[in-house]
C-alpha cells in the first residue's frame, strides 16, 4: 500500500492557482520594470485567502541584483566584444551567505552572483576541459559546490573561486542530474536518470551504495531527476516518469511516496525539482504545467503557485528549486532564462 498518498482536497483551506496558457516566448526577454510594482504584491493563494507565497524578484542577469562584473570580466568583455552577461537556460540553483549559485546548461556555465559584494563570478571550465551540460547543483560546507554535468557523466567539486578540486566519475554514472548534500552525514546523493538509480557518495567522492533500479514498485524508479534531503536525513526523490515523489530514511530504506499521473491538483505530468521549507512542506516543480506544487509531510496537496507565461510569477518549463533557511524560494525558470525568487510567509501577511 502506498503511504502518504496525495489528497484531492486542498489542506488548510489553501486554494489552487489556475494555470493559463499564453503564446510564444521571444529568444531574449528584456527586464520589464513596469511590472515590478504590481508583481511585488503578487501572492498565492488569491484574496481573500491569507497569502502564503509571495513573489520577490526575477533575476535574468547579474544587473538585476545590482551585481556588476569583476575587473577581469569587464576587461574580457572589452577584448572580445562580448555583450552583457545573461542566463541562458538555468537548470539548478542554490543560495548561501548572500551568494546565488546557478547551473546554466544553456550557457555551459556555473554562476556565483555575490549580492553582498556586488560582484559575480562565472566559470565554463571543468578542470582542463569545458563544461558541456551542467544541470545539477548542491552546496556543501567550506565553500564547496557540487555540479553535475549530464553529458560528461561526471560530478565536479568546485571551491569558493569556482575552481575544480575533485572530479567524481566512473562507470556507475550514466546521466547524473539532481544533487543533494547531507552535511551532517557527509553524504552526496546523485539522481542518475539513465541508470534509474540514486547513487550515494561521501563528500570526497567515494561511492558507498545505491538506491533503486528501474521499475514501478516501492523503491524503484523511472527516470529520477531531482533529490533533496532534510535535517533528519530523509531523502526525497522525484521519480519523474513514475509521476511521484519517493522518500527514504537516512539509511536508505523506503519510507513512503505520494503522487500519480494526471493534470489535477496534487497530480504530476513532469515533476522535476524538489525542496523543503523550514516547516517541512514539500515543494515539487511541475514542469509541464509551469507551476510549483506544495504538499505536507504526508503528501497531501496544499497549494500551487505560478502559471504559464512571461511575467513575474509565471514560468516556462521550470526545473530546479532551492529553499534557503529564511524560506526564500529560488526557482530555475529554464526557458524564461531566469531565476525567480519567492518567499514563504510563515505567519501569513498582507498583500
Amino acid at each position: 500500500m502506498r503511504k502518504g498518498a496525495s489528497a484531492k482536497s486542498p489542506a488548510l483551506g489553501l486554494l489552487l492557482v489556475a494555470i493559463a496558457a499564453t503564446g510564444c516566448v521571444p529568444a531574449r526577454m528584456p527586464p520589464a520594470p513596469e511590472h515590478q510594482a504590481v508583481s511585488a504584491r503578487r501572492a498565492w493563494p488569491a484574496p481573500p485567502a491569507r497569502p502564503r507565497i509571495r513573489f520577490v524578484q526575477s533575476v535574468s542577469r547579474p544587473a538585476d541584483l545590482g551585481v556588476e562584473p569583476s575587473f577581469w570580466e569587464r576587461l574580457g568583455q572589452i577584448i572580445v566584444g562580448r555583450e552583457e552577461a545573461w542566463l541562458i537556460r538555468p537548470m539548478a540553483v542554490g543560495a548561501r551567505g548572500g551568494v546565488i549559485y546557478v547551473a546554466d546548461a544553456g550557457g555551459q556555465a556555473v554562476w556565483a552572483l555575490e549580492v553582498r559584494s556586488g560582484r559575480f563570478r562565472k566559470t565554463q571550465m571543468a578542470g582542463r576541459g569545458p563544461l558541456v551540460s551542467p544541470v545539477g547543483l548542491a552546496l556543501a560546507p567550506k565553500g564547496r559546490v557540487y555540479v553535475a554535468d549530464s553529458f560528461l557523466r561526471s560530478i565536479f567539486v568546485l571551491d569558493e573561486d569556482l575552481k575544480v578540486t575533485t572530479t567524481i566519475t566512473g562507470e556507475a554514472l550514466h546521466r547524473p542530474a539532481g544533487l543533494a548534500f547531507d552535511a551532517a552525514r557527509d553524504r552526496l546523493y546523485v539522481a542518475d536518470s539513465a541508470a534509474h538509480t540514486v547513487w550515494i557518495y561521501t563528500g570526497e567522492g567515494v561511492l558507498l551504495e545505491s538506491i533503486g533500479q528501474r521499475g514501478t514498485r516501492e523503491g524503484e524508479f523511472n527516470f529520477p531527476t531531482h533529490v533533496a534531503v532534510d535535517s533528519t536525513g530523509t531523502l526525497y526523490v522525484t521519480d519523474s516518469l513514475g509521476f511521484r515523489v519517493q522518500m527514504f530514511t537516512a539509511d536508505g530504506r523506503f519510507a513512503s511516496m505520494f503522487g500519480r499521473h494526471g493534470d489535477a491538483s496534487g497530480e504530476f505530468a513532469r515533476p522535476k525539482g524538489v525542496a523543503l521549507d523550514s516547516e517541512g512542506h514539500i515543494y515539487v516543480v511541475e514542469a509541464l504545467f509551469d507551476a510549483v506544487q506544495i504538499f505536507d509531510r504526508r503528501g497531501r496537496f496544499l497549494l500551487s503557485f505560478g502559471e504559464r507565461g512571461l511575467g513575474p510569477g509565471q514560468f516556462w518549463l521550470p526545473t530546479g528549486v532551492f529553499i534557503d533557511p529564511d524560506d526564500r524560494i529560488y526557482v530555475a525558470d529554464a526557458y524564461n532564462q531566469r531565476i525567480q525568487i519567492f518567499e514563504y510567509l510563515r505567519g501569513g501577511g498582507d498583500e
